[in-house]
């Protein structure tokens, strides 16, 4: 499997930039790491748990540490940090990316939920 060669975060654009060691490159905004972060807090324990996050539109990181040599922890400024992004799940993410924000969009639809986040009333 590739290894990441590169990580670059474009903190006011909320894109992490990966590079594998295979010349694949990809774009991945915060809110789809997030909203896909691999952590039992969003994926559950088990098939079919896994938690619909709503609200994250905006959605930063604030650190990216490295986890051996492959994988990365990532913490959200929404202080989400439990998720470690191995190598072949940011690949997963970069490769599928579109299938990935259409699961989730229709996901939210179906639960009346949106990508922003609710309004203090």
């Amino acid at each position: 499997m590739p290894a990441v060669t590169a990580l670059r975060y474009r903190r006011e654009d909320r894109i992490l930039d990966v590079t594998f060691d295979d010349g694949a490159q990809f774009a991945l905004p915060a809110e789809l790491l997030r909203v896909e972060s691999p952590s039992a807090e969003v994926q559950g324990h088990g098939p079919g748990q896994k938690v619909i996050v709503a609200g994250r539109r905006h959605v930063g990181i604030m650190r990216i540490e490295p986890v051996g040599h492959y994988a990365v922890r990532i913490a959200f400024d929404d202080l989400h940090d439990s998720g470690i992004f191995s190598w072949p799940y940011l690949r997963e993410l970069g490769e599928h990316q579109a299938e990935r924000w259409a699961e989730y969009e229709t996901a939210l639809a179906l639960k009346g939920l949106s990508r922003d986040p609710r309004k203090a009333r």
